[in-house]
């Protein structure tokens, strides 16, 4: 396997059995059947590890009806379970907001188990419990959002183990969508370029990015969304890894691309500054001594990307 396939959410290799998501309700029954849970997007974990449980077990009196099939662990069918409509005692609805929700859910027939924020939690899962994670939160997120059909605006049904939805009005089939999204690793000689949003936690900077717009390469949104956001243009493209980022449904495209000019002429409708770092400074700040700059969050493949560029290892 290569570097670039151990990032975080990749690299588990999930038996997705594809096949048999027209035998949902066959594999509900089989005893060894088990489900993940999720409430609002947040998976339930105990001790570091997602929560599996029997589709039987009582705290799945509060879950939806419909689940999602994710394929199969050692040939076991598994499931995701939302909770969504579950409301935890005392819920505090202002702790839900800002960058990182901090808070965290218990469910009173899970008292070891608690839901949490998959960002928060995503660098200590297992390789195989962040795919879980990652591909129940994205899918649900997405039937959330798309209850009817966008052909005719009839409600849809899921279907396929909730790889599908469809519209009995107008016969219409819409599947999961992945939105594209190019993150690039621009260098100038010794030195990255990295950017902020607003709205980030002070002295936190990451690599720039942006949608793929349709009748795009991945190379064209490179350049098009360097200069857009940083008045940069770049010369040769090439791609490096990807990522999976559930946050609500974009692929990441991680890229390296060379710098042919370097002035900066900041757009401040995209981002709020960017920089030019060394390779020295930015050392400094994924080991926490630079005065002014953090480092993108660990398990984002921003930080992935700009760690292989410190060690030399894009590969």
């Amino acid at each position: 396997m290569k570097i670039a396939e151990t990032v975080t959410f990749g690299g588990s290799g999930l038996d997705r059995a594809a096949q048999l998501r027209d035998q949902t309700e066959e594999l509900r029954v089989q005893s060894d059947a088990r489900t993940i849970l999720l409430w609002r997007g947040k998976p339930m974990i105990a001790a570091d590890a997602v929560v599996r449980l029997s589709l039987d077990h009582p705290a799945m009196a509060d879950a939806a009806t419909d689940l999602i099939f994710l394929g199969r662990e050692d040939g076991a069918p598994v499931f995701a379970a939302d909770l969504s409509g579950w409301t935890p005692q005392g819920l505090d609805p202002s702790t839900l907001d800002g960058f990182l929700d901090p808070s965290e859910q218990q469910h009173p027939a899970l008292p070891d188990a608690h839901f949490a924020e998959l960002r928060a939690i995503m660098t200590r899962l297992t390789a195989r419990d962040a795919e879980l994670a990652a591909t129940a939160k994205a899918v649900m997120g997405w039937h959330e959002t798309h209850r009817f059909c966008a052909r005719c605006g009839a409600e849809s049904k899921l279907a396929m183990g909730g790889w599908q939805r469809d519209c009995a009005a107008c016969g219409g089939h819409h599947f999961p969508r992945t939105d594209p999204v190019v993150i690039m690793l621009i260098t100038h000689g010794n030195s990255v370029l990295v950017g902020r949003s607003p709205g980030w936690p002070d002295g936190m900077y990451s690599l720039l990015a942006g949608f793929v717009e349709p009748g795009e390469t991945i190379e064209a949104a490179v350049r098009r969304e360097v200069f857009e956001e940083s008045g940069v243009r770049v010369g040769a493209v090439t791609y490096l890894s990807s990522q999976p980022w559930p946050f609500p449904a974009s692929l990441m495209f991680g890229c390296a691309g060379v710098a042919l000019t370097t002035d900066l002429n900041i757009d401040p409708l995209e981002i709020e500054d960017a920089l030019w770092v060394t390779r020295e400074d930015m050392a400094l700040a994924f080991s926490g001594e630079h005065p002014k700059i953090l480092p993108a969050r660990k398990g984002a493949i921003a930080h992935f990307l700009l760690e292989a560029w410190l060690a030399d290892r894009l590969d």
